[in-house]
């Protein structure tokens, strides 16, 4: 019996040493890939590639990025924690909530390029919106609502129970101990689900492809919203800074400029990826401490 004991001990010892070598070997080629590409890109930088000129530059560009995530969120935020809310609690064990479920499931692994298309047919083709930053943003908030969806459910129903009942033990209603005790305590965990959401967005090409068209011709002293060269125009065409990676690297031009976009979009992307893990570990920590 003893002997059972040592031998799985030590494979379990061998085991934990194996995946921790695998953990390390990839991230190890994480940091090596995504080092080459910050480096590389941002060796080879020049001050006039951050201007906002019609060409040669990526000041316009991501300024589109992150005016794209920023409309995505507004729509996938309050669809997502009110798909939410209504999950964790109103939703009854059913066939529609199983249907549900199966759906934000279905949604959260569709590949990019399938909600690209879906994004083409569907709000350029049947609403007829053309090719704008607004058809793009929603495509996006296709991809994040699942994300911002299931992260609000868990985060509510991780909860103890206490923060529920002792609200309506005090006379608030379900809707206001919801929106006043509830919402309020688990918003740290919605928004690590809304960082990873806008990381996500920062990185999206595939989706784009099909529904924010090319070039990018602004003129940062026209404040009419109806212009087609007004920035704050939600309606028109818009490259964004993966689109813009995309085109220089399929035409073959200018290979610095396409390095350096990369390594701006690398340095987003990760600094929401690592700020989200971040943002959690602290939370883990916060919640550990007030345990005790």
């Amino acid at each position: 019996m003893e002997s059972k004991i040592r031998r799985s001990r030590d494979v379990d010892r061998v085991m934990t040493v194996i995946f921790y070598l695998v953990a390390i070997f990839f991230f190890a080629l994480l940091i090596g890939f995504a080092g080459k590409v910050i480096i590389g890109g941002l060796m080879g930088a020049k001050p006039e590639m951050f201007r906002f000129a019609r060409k040669g530059s990526i000041g316009n560009q991501l300024f589109n990025t992150i005016y794209l995530v920023f409309i995505s969120l507004l729509v996938s935020i309050p669809l997502g924690v009110c798909a939410g809310i209504y999950l964790a609690m109103y939703a009854k064990q059913g066939k529609m909530t199983k249907f549900l479920r199966m759906c934000i499931e279905t949604l959260s692994s569709l590949p990019s390029i399938v909600v690209g298309l879906f994004g083409y047919l569907v709000f350029l083709v049947f609403f007829g919106m053309g090719k704008s930053l607004m058809a793009g943003a929603l495509s996006v908030s296709i991809l994040t609502l699942p994300l911002i969806t299931t992260t609000t459910e868990d985060a509510i129903k991780g909860l103890p129970a206490g923060y529920f009942q002792a609200s309506l033990g005090l006379g608030a209603t379900k809707w206001q101990s919801i929106f006043h005790v509830l919402l309020p305590a688990c918003l740290p965990r919605i928004m690590t689900g809304v960082i990873l959401a806008a990381g996500r967005g920062f990185g999206e090409a595939a989706a784009l492809l099909y529904t924010t068209g090319s070039g990018s011709d602004l003129r940062w002293g026209n404040w009419n919203l109806a212009a087609p060269t007004c920035p704050f125009n939600p309606f028109r065409p818009a490259e964004t800074l993966s689109i813009q990676i995309w085109n220089l690297q399929v035409n073959g031009q200018d290979k610095a400029l396409a390095n350096t976009a990369s390594a701006v979009l690398m340095i987003l992307v990760l600094a929401f990826s690592i700020g989200a893990n971040v943002w959690s570990h602290h939370l883990k920590k916060k919640s550990s401490g007030e345990a005790v």
